[in-house]
Order: C-alpha cells, then structure tokens, then sequence
C-alpha cells in the first residue's frame, strides 16, 4: 500500500526503517511480486477483529503460489483529519475497511456527512488536504506526512482494533518452538465431510486458531478452507493431520508455518 496506510506501518513495524519498502497499488500486485521474486517479502492484511477475513487475500492465495512465512497482529487507531473544523466537515474519505471499522462512530456524530470510498487511507488524506469541508479518517502518521491536523483521535468502534497481517514469501519459516500453520483446502459437497475433517484436528491435539469458508469464484456449492491451527508443519502432530487430511481433501495446500505473534502497536 501507499506510505502511512496500514499495511505500510506494519511493514515498517516488522522490518524496520532501513528495509527497502515497495508501495503498490493493490493486495494481488503484492502477492504478484513476491512469486516472482521482485521482492523478498510481502505484508497483506490477512483479517481484522471487527470486519473478519479480508478476502482479497483470501482470493490471493487461491491463485498464487506465497508461503506465509510469518504474521503481525497490529493495533489500529483511526483519526478523523482534516484542514477545517469538525462541526464544518460535510464529506469523510477513507478505504472501505476504516469507514466500516468506524460506521457506529460516523452515524453518531456525523450522521449528515456524506461518506466516500477511496483506493486508500492514504489516498483520503491527500484529497482532504485543500477543502475544510472534508475529512479523511487515517493513521496519524498519514496526518502528519499530509499537515492535516487530528479532529478527533481514536475513532474506532472497537478499542481492541486489530488488523492481524501475513508476511508472505516463497518460502516458510522454521520451528521455533511457538509456531502456527495455514492450511488451504477444498473438500467434498456432502453431509459430514467438513466433521471429518474437523475430526483429524480434534485426533492430533491441533488446537485451531483460524476457520474461514471463501466460495471459488465461478463454481457454485464449491468453497476453499482456511484453516490456522498452533504446531509447525514439521512437527509430528501435525504431519500426521496433514497426512490424514490428504485422504479428504479435493485440494490441499500447506500455505505455510510461521511464529506465533503477540499484538503490537
């Protein structure tokens, strides 16, 4: 994503400000460039504690070939910005995932705004930078890159704002002793196969941290598993599920293990 969205400031959080950062337009062009080796690491939002999956990258990984070789659960604060004063604000730019994280907030106290999706929480600030009567709901850094000063801070409906983001690259991580591993899979459409599968976790003592059903785009009734469960895909736990699980599976993909990651920011 463009400089001071979220997606940036995780970046910047995991790998420094020395790492050599990559802006681009969107989820797939990340994934994109890590296949093929443009880049050695991408960071994509994975899921967010109010909104759920994000399924851009759901999509994502039922196209590309990515491991997840690490995550960073990120603490998300949103700011309303802008030049003028709030009682003048008639119009509020943001991404989607922001105004919805924000929506209660929104229909308090601006109830007569009128509410515009763009590309990008970046994208917001700079279109607000030069009309009083907008606002842009963004990080605070955006603020400060874009000289909007802070109308009001931590707008968020949910204190525990969390946007969970997956570091992906074409390889996985090893063990550390303290790790979780995704698995993406396609299972048979009848009574009780999602049971039995369910059942295999249950059998190798894989506590499941993640279960999210995406519908494959253009096959009706058909629908992928993302499933996320603590162990790396080396240890013997969870090779024997994964063994299992290839005996149901239509279709099977380790999408990678990495350390498990305490919320940061």
């Amino acid at each position: 994503g463009p400089e001071f969205t979220f997606s940036h400031l995780a970046a910047i959080e995991r790998f420094g400000q020395s790492a050599e950062l990559v802006p681009v337009a969107t989820i797939a062009a990340v994934f994109e460039e890590v296949e093929r080796g443009q880049v050695q690491f991408g960071v994509v939002p994975m899921e967010n504690s109010t909104d759920g999956r994000v399924s851009d990258t759901l999509d994502c990984f039922s196209r590309w070939h990515v491991q997840i070789c690490g995550e960073l659960p990120l603490r998300i604060h949103h700011y309303l910005l802008g030049v003028g004063q709030r009682e003048d604000v008639e119009h509020v730019y943001s991404k989607p995932q922001p105004l919805s994280q924000c929506r209660n907030w929104l229909a308090r106290h601006m109830p007569t705004a009128e509410i515009h999706e763009v590309a990008s929480t970046a994208d917001a600030a700079r279109r607000v930078k030069q009309d009083a009567t907008a606002a842009a709901i963004a990080s605070a850094q955006a603020g400060v890159n874009y000289g909007l000063p802070v109308l009001v801070a931590n707008i968020e409906d949910n204190s525990d704002n969390i946007t969970r983001f997956a570091v992906i690259s074409t390889e996985s991580s090893p063990p550390t002793g303290n790790d979780k591993t995704a698995l993406m899979l396609e299972i048979a459409h009848k009574p009780g196969a999602l049971a039995d599968v369910m059942a295999i976790f249950k059998r190798n003592k894989l506590n499941m941290t993640w279960i999210e059903s995406y519908p494959i785009p253009g096959s009706r009734g058909r629908y992928l598993f993302f499933v996320e469960f603590e162990k790396h895909q080396e240890e013997p736990p969870a090779r024997k599920a994964i063994t299992a699980l290839k005996k149901y599976a239509l279709r099977l993909e380790v999408l990678g293990s990495y350390a498990q990651t305490k919320p940061v920011g």
